[in-house]
């Protein structure tokens, strides 16, 4: 007997989302996106580390002392008032910023720059905007995704231990490149996790510290049998989970950004300003937010162009979380909501604001679309070395543009 058509729709969708992590270019962009505006922040507040989150700030450590202990919230730098531990602590953030960018051990250092985010927000709640909560969520949502197949050094340590395993061997026990440094930073995190955990320097919240040692002993069980049984059927059990929370995390990130925008749009929507379309005109005339003054003058000088942009603002925000199973129409609406962010960093002086929602907004752009990006980016960079003298080496397939094989990479329905 045939099996009826909805039980072959669940199996195939079930088979879906088990059997590969998906949006994996979604997800590496998310991932560049939020280090990078991360990144960028902490290297323009680098003079002025000190007053912000450090021991010249306002909100003196005794204070947060007193807020934390309240709220439960975690943050290491409550762990020593010295200058020297608060530079310690600003400067790994620094590095594990970067190093998500670039996608080495993204495991691993994904729970550092979840880290570093938590510490030095937490430490000064008072300092920030809505990109630094965005920044915030999606911190904590980045340690559950697998966003590193794709641009990224680990996917390019993956092909490198494809090379070396060959086409018939298995590499059971045997080191591959890169192996070595995993196996340090393991090690390292785990003793630091023992120390905070002992020291009680986790926080009071219990799903944080459940959080970090799942993904310490999970990783340590990934890389023993990865090694030593990499066609075991618990290696298959693993990929599963693995591909489980990064489909599951997924959904959540679409979820979150679209609650973003339907609260920040019926919530313009009661606004008397925004219902008479002068709500832009305001801020325009802000010295605060007015980093060009001559170019802010000549938009509010235009009363219709003023209207026009606040109704548009207003009419896509509420408009895009219903277009979603519309394809031609979501990709039309996020290309606004983009170019309307790149507004609001020019005119407003609020480029990392900006930066964070549209690394946000990533996870619904086409699939197609970013592996024609991924393969322009890659066809200029051969082009920078060869004008450099240095020609690449021939690859079976440029650097994360490999084609995405049915059921395996490609992206949600709701992305592409």
């Amino acid at each position: 007997m045939s099996m009826p058509r909805p039980d072959r729709g669940l199996a195939r969708g079930i088979q879906r989302a088990t059997a590969s992590a998906l949006g994996p270019y979604q997800s590496a962009v998310i991932r560049i996106g939020f280090s990078a505006t991360f990144l960028l922040f902490l290297l323009r507040e680098l003079p002025h580390r000190h007053e912000m989150y450090g021991p010249d700030a306002p909100w003196r450590w005794d204070l947060a002392q007193q807020l934390i202990s309240g709220n439960q919230a975690f943050t290491v730098l409550m762990w020593s008032d010295s200058a020297f531990w608060f530079e310690i602590v600003y400067a790994l953030a620094l590095i594990s910023s970067l190093l998500l960018m670039l996608g080495w051990h993204t495991r691993a250092v994904s729970v550092l720059f979840m880290a570093g985010v938590l510490s030095l927000q937490n430490r000064s709640i008072f300092i920030g905007d809505g990109g630094d909560n965005v920044i915030h969520l999606m911190a904590v949502y980045l340690v559950l995704t697998r966003c590193g197949q794709v641009w990224s050094l680990d996917a390019r340590r993956a092909r490198r231990r494809e090379a070396a395993v060959g086409d018939g061997g298995e590499a059971v026990g045997r080191r591959v490149p890169g192996e070595a440094g995993g196996i340090v930073l393991w090690v390292v995190l785990g003793a630091v996790l023992v120390g905070a955990t002992v020291a009680g320097g986790l926080g009071g919240t219990v799903w944080l510290r459940l959080l970090l040692w799942a993904l310490w002993s999970g990783q340590g069980v990934w890389w023993a049998v990865n090694r030593y049984a990499p066609r075991s059927e618990l290696r298959t059990l693993l990929d599963v989970i693995a591909n489980l929370a990064h489909n599951a995390t997924l959904v959540v990130i679409m979820a979150e950004v679209c609650l973003i925008y339907a609260t920040a749009g019926w919530y313009k929507i009661q606004g008397s300003r925004w219902q008479d379309g002068t709500a832009l005109y305001y801020p325009l005339k802000l010295e605060y937010f007015t980093p060009w003054p001559a170019l802010s003058d000549l938009l509010a000088s235009s009363g219709v162009m003023v209207m026009v942009l606040s109704y548009a603002t207003v009419i896509v925000q509420v408009a895009f979380p219903f277009t979603l199973f519309n394809r031609r129409v979501k990709n039309f609406l996020l290309a606004a909501m983009i170019c309307e962010h790149a507004g609001i960093a020019l005119l407003l002086g609020l480029p990392f604001f900006s930066m964070a929602m549209i690394a946000a907004d990533a996870v619904f752009l086409p699939t197609v679309f970013l592996v024609w990006l991924g393969g322009r980016a890659s066809l200029g960079r051969q082009r920078l070395f060869r004008r450099r003298g240095r020609v690449p080496a021939p690859r079976a397939a440029a650097d994360g543009v490999e084609a995405a094989e049915p059921g395996d990479a490609g992206a949600p329905t709701l992305v592409g």
